[in-house]
């Protein structure tokens, strides 16, 4: 997939008019990209449009208009595009109550690494997480992590041609396994080259 350039972004007063249009677009564009895995873990998974949007509602948030603020928002989102070859997901831990999730992420350490996807007839293929910077201590996980699953060409051509894929964690206090529907499946395989 491509990486955003400016030419790709809408000023902030063109934005405020077509926002709730483009919105409603995008909303609807993640819902088949949105993988829970049990009750308490997320992939969403990102591409050009999620990060066109991320990008124009950050513009939007901070009223950022000159040059050198849109470029860093830019190189700061252009990572999280897939290059082809993979699929790139924010992964988060989601527990509503404030004190069960301070207790589950203590318990939660190192689930990124253990979070996998799995091209049917292929082995998993587990996160390469949180590239950018270190999010867990000792003492607990974050609850928000950045993934990146790396395929094989086999794997893509397999995908491409309507191979199931499932998703999972097997981390010893937290292992759940989703199939994915056609429709995510298909709107996965739409990131891969």
């Amino acid at each position: 997939m491509e990486k955003l350039t400016r030419a790709d972004l809408l000023s902030l007063e063109q934005y405020s008019i077509e926002r709730k249009a483009f919105r409603e677009k995008v909303m609807a564009h993640k819902a088949d990209r949105k993988i829970h895995i049990g009750p308490n873990a997320t992939l969403y998974f990102e591409d050009r449009l999620t990060m066109q949007y991320q990008i124009q509602e950050m513009l939007r948030i901070e009223k950022i208009f000159e040059s050198a603020g849109i470029n860093e928002e830019l190189e700061s989102y252009n990572p999280l595009i897939p290059d082809g070859s993979n699929w790139k997901a924010t992964f988060m831990v989601e527990f509503s109550d404030v004190e069960e999730r301070k207790v589950q992420l203590g318990r939660l350490i190192g689930i990124e690494r253990h979070t996998w996807v799995q091209v049917a007839g292929f082995d998993k293929v587990y996160a390469i997480a949180n590239e950018d910077l270190e999010r867990e201590t000792e003492e607990k996980t974050s609850a928000v992590h950045f993934t990146r699953f790396e395929l094989t060409p086999i794997m893509v051509a397999s995908v491409k041609e309507g191979a199931a894929i499932q998703m999972g964690i097997e981390h010893p206090n937290y292992a759940y396994s989703v199939t994915l529907s056609e429709a995510s499946r298909a709107s996965l395989a739409a990131d891969l080259a």
